[in-house]
């Protein structure tokens, strides 16, 4: 499968402008974080990617096809979790997942329900009304919907929130190797999970692509951008940006982001985070 999105601009009824000529090409087999900050647009473009929205100009192809000829065609390859998914409450886990497997007309519900299930590790609780669920699990069950029929193309938005840091790795792992013969997107303000699983990052700031690359890539950008500093010298300088404070028996030390290190800093391998808010504090500044 491959996505085309050639001059996407979508503005809202209200005038505001959330995508401004964003180009950008996806294909399978890859898993790609989309990074951004609140507000830069991503949301819009899972919207417009799985046809919940229309966009104000541009064009989106599926396989070289215009996504308005083939929108049935794609939604019956597409598991989608947005980020704020509902769920009936009163339904079980399992007569939910066996409602949204009708929806997508499956062939053998049961055994996908079932399937399901087990890859979000819901087998106790596939009896229990969804409203008894904790947070964590609701968001369990959101994910199994989307994995429905194993679809060749998965679309994830902030998956990960409110699961904890082992189930955190769990599912990093499935989308993992979900992605070896499929396209995966996954959205998230985590950078450890970016960090860990995609071969692919798109970064949105501002309605359009500022980065698509290689995650190696992205963190090459910011080498020689990444230091070391006592607090009170970071505070007189000006265009650091201070990511990360340690407190030791001398002060608190700073690990900074700069376009040029001010002198005294120690030079530090930069992280992919800390390549991430390089780009964004780069794009803030001009």
């Amino acid at each position: 499968m491959q996505i085309e999105l050639q001059d996407l601009c979508m503005t809202y009824p209200n005038g505001k402008q959330a995508l401004r000529q964003l180009n950008l090409s996806l294909r399978a087999p890859s898993l790609v974080g989309l990074l951004g900050p609140n507000g830069a647009g991503k949301s819009t473009l899972m919207k417009l990617l799985v046809a919940a929205l229309l966009p104000t100009s541009g064009a989106i192809r599926v396989d070289g096809q215009p996504l308005a000829e083939t929108e049935r065609l794609l939604k019956s390859k597409l598991g989608y979790l947005p980020q704020d998914f509902g769920l009936f409450d009163e339904l079980t886990v399992a007569e939910f997942l066996d409602y949204m497997a009708a929806l997508k007309g499956l062939r053998h519900p049961q055994r996908a329900t079932a399937e399901a299930v087990r890859a979000v590790h819901l087998e106790a609780q596939s009896r229990v009304k969804i409203r008894t669920l904790s947070g964590g699990q609701r968001q369990r069950v959101g994910i199994a919907q989307a994995l429905l029929g194993d679809p060749p193309l998965l679309i994830l938005d902030e998956p990960t929130v409110g699961l904890d840091p082992e189930e955190r790795i769990h599912f990093r792992n499935l989308f993992s190797r979900a992605a070896r013969d499929r396209l995966v997107l996954l959205s998230t303000h985590i950078i450890e999970d970016v960090q860990s699983v995609c071969d692919q990052i798109v970064v949105i700031h501002r309605g359009g692509v500022r980065f698509a690359g290689t995650p190696e890539a992205l963190i090459r950008t910011a080498e020689g951008h990444v230091g070391v500093l006592w607090e009170r010298d970071a505070a007189r300088e000006q265009g650091v940006h201070i990511t990360a404070r340690v407190h030791t028996g001398r002060g608190v030390r700073c690990r900074v982001v700069a376009a040029q290190l001010p002198p005294g800093a120690e030079r530090e391998e930069p992280s992919l985070e800390d390549a991430y808010l390089y780009l964004i504090a780069g794009e803030v500044t001009r």
